[in-house]
Order: structure tokens, then sequence, then C-alpha cells
């Protein structure tokens, strides 16, 4: 089946598709309930300057069916790149949003990755605030790469499950090439959701609305895990300002005069 091209604008140099959040939901929708084989990736500020350094992560980005602006600072860019309307595609409101319409809809979900503790307390929360949704299944996975017979047993079970969609939670840049590896061979939309799964389950919690659109909840999640994101956040959140000013500037002819000036 071709490829359907969806709106973009480019963040850096990347496509980050242009559609609001019901649009790109929408569209998640009507590839799941035809059981197509999609993928889904949801980008924030790391997940690009990941992109930025490793040439092989940028090709998973460009190849990808939809690459929602999942961080403020992407949809900041966009507005001004020329998407004006364009609202933020977060992964945990996707993750609700199909929750709930798999109810509407008859559609099955299956959940991929992450750890026991924490699927099972997503399970138990999911049968209370969505009592009519079909869990396909819950799989952990082990940190170590799956073998062959394993992971040709995984698409078995996937498969056989009749899951529409696939929310994956391996974490960044794991889970976008397990996803891109699959692709053809799983029959349903598969969705990276990073850390969607132990905020849902209350292991973390998510920021407040106002934290969120004021592009600050990069600062809320690492008040509450500073070892583990002190050095990532170092190392991307200045490199993106740079990067992203420099597109910013030489999209203006200003900026393209003082970029050619200072032999840029």
């Amino acid at each position: 089946m071709a490829r359907v091209l969806l709106p973009t604008q480019k963040v850096l140099d990347f496509s980050i598709t242009a559609l609001r959040f019901n649009e790109q939901v929408q569209t998640i929708l009507k590839w799941a309930t035809q059981h197509e084989s999609k993928i889904i990736y949801v980008a924030n500020v790391h997940m690009l300057i990941e992109a930025h350094w490793n040439p092989e992560f940028a090709n998973l980005l460009r190849n990808a069916d939809i690459v929602t602006p999942d961080g403020m600072p992407l949809v900041w860019m966009m507005r001004k790149m020329g998407s004006p309307y364009q609202d933020r595609v977060a992964g945990m409101d996707i993750f609700l949003a199909l929750c709930q319409l798999s109810q509407i809809e008859n559609l099955s979900i299956f959940f991929l990755g992450s750890q026991i503790e924490i699927l099972s307390r997503m399970e138990k929360r999911l049968e209370r605030e969505f009592p009519q949704m079909k869990i396909a299944a819950m799989e952990p996975l082990p940190f170590r790469p799956l073998t062959e017979s394993e992971d040709e047993a995984l698409i078995q079970k996937i498969n056989s499950s009749g899951a529409n969609a696939v929310l994956v939670s391996l974490g960044c840049p794991k889970q976008e090439n397990w996803i891109a590896q699959h692709k053809g061979k799983i029959q349903a939309v598969m969705i990276g959701l990073g850390g969607v799964f132990p905020v849902y389950a209350g292991i973390h919690k998510r920021a407040p609305r106002i934290i969120r659109d004021l592009g600050l909840e990069w600062l809320y999640r690492w008040i509450q895990e500073p070892r583990r994101l002190c050095g990532r956040y170092s190392k991307t959140i200045p490199l993106f300002i740079w990067l992203a000013t420099k597109q910013l500037l030489s999209s203006s002819r200003i900026g393209a005069v003082f970029l050619q000036e200072t032999g840029d």
C-alpha cells in the first residue's frame, strides 16, 4: 500500500506532522481500524537531538508515517515556521484518546515493554477508567535483545491477538528502532510512547497543565529524576536552542544576511 503523505513542517532538519491533535488521532484510528502496519513516533527535543547526532536514527524519523510534536518547543517552532494553529500532540494525550475511542470503535490494544509491576498497575487503572476497552495483551520485554525465535513468537502473539494498535514503551531510541524493525511484520499501528506507561501507572507524576503549556515539563521531570535526566538535558537543550535559533534566523531575510556575513 502506498505511503500516505500527510502535511509536515520542518523543525531542525526533520519533518513533523502538521495536523491538529484530533486530526492526528483520527488518522491513527483509521489506520488501526484497517490493521495497517504504521509507524507513529512522538517527538520532543531529546528525540530530535538524538536524530541530529545519529544518522541512522534520523532515517528512522524520516521514514515514519507520523511524527507528532510532543514537546512545546517543537510546537512553537512549527507555529513560527508556518503552521500557526499547530497544537501539541503529546504521548499521554494520544494514549488517553486511543483508550477512550477504542471503546467506541471496538478496537483492541496491545501494551508492549516496560516492567511487570508497571503493566499490572496500568491494567488495574485501565479497567477502572475504560471498562469497555479491549486489552489484547500486556507483554514486558527483557533488557537484552530478543533472539530470532523469541521475536518470531512475539510477532505471532501480537498478530494472533487481533490487536489494532501496539503501544510500545522501551525508551528512546530503543522503542523507535524496535518499531522500525517490525514495520510490515506486525499488522497494527505501532506507537512509541516512552515514559507514558510509568506516568499512567502512578510511578511518576505528569506535570500540571500550566507547566506543560509553558514548555517547562522537562524541568518538572528533571526534579523527579535528577540523576537520570541531568546529563541528557545538559547535552540536548542548549544544542536544540542553538539549532532552532539558526533555523529561525535563516528563514528570515535579515537572518539569511546575518548568517552569510558571519560565514555560516
